[in-house]
């Protein structure tokens, strides 16, 4: 029987990747007009980062969001909107004392992470659910903080979506849907790919998908050369799919991606290919019960 599979376009993340691809968005009226784009060739959801227009480094400021978020809503897209919630929860041990934080930490509390997401109301916005060395640096999610995001973004009205990059991030997320922290049966994200996370395999995501709620919607991706590979995989597999230049900079091999929107017209080629179809943001939201 013929599936609806949902698309999430991740915009531009928060690696220093504006340098390496031109196509990546910048500015808020570049990430708001990549969304939009990303909306018309097939993106249920988008999922937005926001960065200094000067510096274009990751940023937290609010009114960077608050900007995007217009913008798309202001151009009657109706496209679900995703904000993270990741920055500000690197840290990196000071070289002479490991107790005082070195160049590149970013730690913040947990209800400044989720500020944002409270004023903004968007329909989705992600929550990593634990802490991992990522690269050099370790990404640091406690329980305690998570509880304390988590409640705020339930109380929020916002649905919050569960990015789990290694198995014990899955089972603290369904605990914390047992707690009544999150309202089941959640949204995952299953992240592969990343270092030193999950392994972007076919085995790898077949055994996160085995352990997830039997009635919870579920997303995956892989980065770089694994971003299309996973897309298949994750349509297979019974899931829904992301791509986006936060993820990959490359259309095809030695070839970058000219557009988010070129990136998502291939993960719908894919998804058509093998006998399904690309779910349009309506039904998206009547999928995931997203106000």
């Amino acid at each position: 029987m013929q599936r609806k599979v949902m698309i999430s376009c991740a915009v531009t993340g928060s690696a220093d990747s504006p340098g390496k691809n031109p196509a990546v968005p910048v500015t808020p009226e570049q990430i708001a007009r990549s969304s939009i784009e990303a909306a018309k060739a097939g993106a249920a959801i988008v999922h937005i980062h926001v960065r200094d227009p000067q510096t274009t480094r990751p940023s937290m400021d609010g009114a960077l969001y608050r900007e995007v978020v217009e913008r798309i809503r202001a151009s009657g897209c109706d496209v679900l909107i995703n904000l993270t919630t990741g920055p500000g929860a690197r840290f990196v041990p000071g070289a002479d004392d490991p107790l005082q934080p070195g160049p590149g930490t970013n730690l913040k509390r947990p209800e400044e992470r989720v500020r944002h997401v409270v004023e903004l109301r968007p329909d989705i916005c992600s929550l990593d659910m634990g802490s991992l060395n990522m690269g050099s640096r370790v990404f640091i999610n406690t329980p305690e903080h998570l509880a304390t995001m988590a409640v705020a973004i339930r109380d929020a009205g916002v649905l919050p979506e569960l990015e789990v990059f290694e198995t014990g991030h899955l089972l603290l997320a369904k605990r914390m849907i047992e707690t009544g922290h999150i309202k089941p049966p959640g949204m995952f994200q299953i992240c592969l790919g990343i270092s030193w996370g999950q392994p972007a395999t076919p085995e790898a995501m077949a055994y996160m998908r085995n352990l997830l709620p039997p009635a919870s919607p579920w997303f995956a991706f892989g980065i770089s050369l694994h971003q299309f590979p996973m897309v298949a995989q994750a349509v297979l597999l019974g899931g829904h799919v992301r791509v986006g230049l936060e993820d990959n900079l490359y259309l095809e091999k030695g070839k970058l991606a000219p557009s988010n929107a070129a990136l998502v017209e291939k993960a719908a080629r894919i998804i058509e290919i093998l006998g399904d179809t690309v779910a349009k943001p309506a039904e998206a939201r009547e999928m995931l019960g997203a106000s």
